[in-house]
This record gives C-alpha cells, structure tokens and sequence, in this order.
C-alpha cells in the first residue's frame, strides 16, 4: 500500500483490491471452536479476559456457517470425524483450519494404540496451520491466529482458482 500526498492536503491511499480485502479479512477472523478434549480448556482461556482472542479481530461464532476460521483442539475419533468433515463443509468460502494440539495434528499418544483415533484432522479436512504442544498454551493459539492473519493478508484472493471459468 502507498499514500499520496494531494495537493489539497488530503491522503490518498492506492494499492490493489485484493490487499484491500485481504487486509479487511485477516482483522477480522470469526472463529467456530470445535474441542474435543483437554485442548479446549486451553482453547477456551486464550479466549477468555486474560489473553483475551478479540483484541486481535478473532471473534467466536457458535454457527459454522458466520465463521471463517475452525478451531479443532483434541483427540479427533473416527466416530468425530464426519461431524467435522460435515462442519467444516457447511463453512462459506474462504474458509481456513487451525488444528491445535498433537492429538488434531497427528493422533497425540493414542495414535499407536487406538483404532479409533484419526491419526490427523488433515486427513479428513485441509490444515492451515498447525498448533504443537500438549496440550498447547494459550499464547500458542495466538500465535496461530497471528500466522493465519499474516497467511490472509498475502493470499490472492481474486485470482481464479483452478477449475473455475
């Protein structure tokens, strides 16, 4: 983005449509929490009064379909997984994924010995980004956010995808 000095006084910011969205999206990310297990107490303080998630645009939404962002904290069951294939589906475009935690990103402890445990929320839905930890801390959740803020802000929005005319 750059500013414009008019003669009037006045500013003129110029830059291109998609950074304009983009930047308008990513300031604003409206977030469906879906917890599953010991994650989602974790998931659940980083939105509440000490870490507080709103200052930084997130917003939680109990519909998937008013959220951009899914939040998926915890052991994902096999049993689990087409409720969140199905939540994940009713989400408008663009839509982005945050798994939290090693039981969403690979199957945590149980992944050896459980057959009921998705070894993975990637396997059923796509990942943006993927939170470590055990489960993780709050600030982690927010460094999240932050990378998939910064992940918005530089997507081509605009641009045709594949497949469409």
């Amino acid at each position: 983005m750059g500013a414009l000095n008019h003669k009037f006084n006045e500013n003129i910011l110029i830059t291109s449509l998609d950074k304009l969205l983009n930047w308008s999206r990513s300031g604003s990310e409206w977030y469906f929490q879906f917890g599953l297990a010991c994650c989602a107490i974790e998931m659940m303080s980083a939105a509440a009064a000490r870490h507080d998630l709103e200052r930084f645009g997130a917003m939680p939404r109990s519909s998937p379909r008013q959220a951009d962002v899914m939040i998926v904290a915890g052991t994902v069951t096999l049993k689990m997984a087409t409720r969140v294939k199905r939540l994940y589906e009713q989400m408008a475009e663009p839509k982005y994924v945050i798994s939290m935690g090693s039981c969403a990103n690979s199957g945590g402890p149980y992944w050896q010995h459980g057959y009921h445990v998705l070894k993975g929320v990637d396997q059923i839905i796509p990942v943006d980004v993927y939170i470590p930890g055990c489960p993780p801390r709050p600030e982690a959740l927010i460094e999240g956010l932050l990378h998939l803020q910064k992940k918005m802000r530089e997507e081509p929005r605009l641009a045709k995808k594949e497949g469409q005319e």
